[in-house]
């Protein structure tokens, strides 16, 4: 029988239904990370999204043959480790192809037609006091016509460039930094960032990868230009967002990730001017929870353990 142990159940806010094989279940709504080894002590087949299994943990769950990521994103296994140790590593895949486009797009619109903005003079009863039937404030602009660069092409990147099309956009895939061969489809990515109206970024978090949009690169936007990021939170250098947001040289951003989750009340992305900034729209990593996203999320992470256990399949392999 299986030992199934759920470290993170506050983690996914809709109901699991149990595997359809011989089983026991320990669910906790979170886990701390100092708390992991204790808890996955008997276990054979683990559950978790955010907590931590670095190598010295694996090593003290000689039982552990399975771990279901209820996640897309595996920084939190050591999965050099697992494979070691004979460790299954299994994560989530393909449930957020609409949910996270669809958040990005609705940043994009609302930083191009500068929704906060016009939201916030409605507040202060600005239109109530104008002298005609409209009120003219902030600059808006089409999405039809600007150029949307995309740094990542899986799932989520294309489906992101389908709805960029669909209104319009051209869009860009970005070759990888410093590539000197690119590939078809895809453009420099010193050329995309001087090209971009707009920058999305939808890649994994790698040493390669982090800090990817840093000063240089903010620098290299053209005046105006927004920036996106529901990848990883890692990806931007926070402080330099900041000040690129407070210099004005951004059009905008929309962030739904950062680099410590959740932030201190001291991270940079949190201070009270910006939090004010009708150019900055800050989500709390929610945009791959709509309900169906959640859904599909849930019964993949059944369905991954049904696979395993049953039929010596792992079609979402990682380790």
């Amino acid at each position: 029988m299986e030992h199934i142990v759920y470290l993170e159940g506050d983690g996914l806010p809709v109901p699991l239904r149990r595997p359809a094989f011989p089983h026991e279940w320990r669910e906790y709504p979170r886990t701390a990370p100092e708390e992991v080894a204790e808890r996955l002590a008997d276990a054979t087949v683990a559950i978790v999204n955010k907590a931590p299994l670095s190598a010295a943990v694996l090593a003290r769950l000689p039982r552990l043959k399975l771990v279901a990521v209820a996640a897309t994103g595996t920084n939190n296994v050591d999965l050099a480790a697992a494979r070691e140790r004979g460790i299954r590593v299994t994560n989530i895949r393909g449930y957020a192809e609409h949910t996270v486009p669809e958040h990005v797009l609705a940043m994009l619109l609302s930083l191009f037609r500068n929704l906060p903005a016009y939201g916030a003079a409605m507040a202060r009863g600005a239109w109530s006091a104008a002298p005609q039937f409209c009120w003219f404030g902030p600059p808006i602009r089409d999405l039809h016509g600007a150029t949307l660069g995309l740094v990542g092409r899986g799932s989520l990147g294309q489906g992101v460039a389908r709805l960029a099309e669909s209104f319009g956009m051209t869009v860009l895939f970005a070759e990888h930094r410093g590539a000197s061969l690119i590939r078809p489809g895809y453009t420099p990515f010193t050329e995309v960032l001087a090209r971009a109206d707009a920058l999305s970024l939808h890649c994994p978090l790698t040493d390669a990868t982090r800090h990817l949009i840093g000063p240089a690169e903010l620098a290299a936007l053209k005046p105006g230009a927004v920036v996106i990021n529901t990848g990883r939170g890692g990806l931007v250098d926070e402080v330099a967002l900041a000040a690129a947001l407070r210099s004005g040289h951004l059009g905008g951003a929309g962030v739904d990730v950062l680099s410590q989750e959740p932030p201190q009340p001291d991270h940079p992305l949190l201070a009270p001017d910006l939090l004010a900034n009708p150019r900055f729209i800050l989500t709390p990593h929610v945009a791959w929870a709509s309900l169906p996203a959640m859904g599909a999320l849930a019964e993949q992470l059944m369905a991954n353990l049904e696979k395993a256990i049953l039929d010596n399949q792992y079609p979402n392999r990682v380790a």
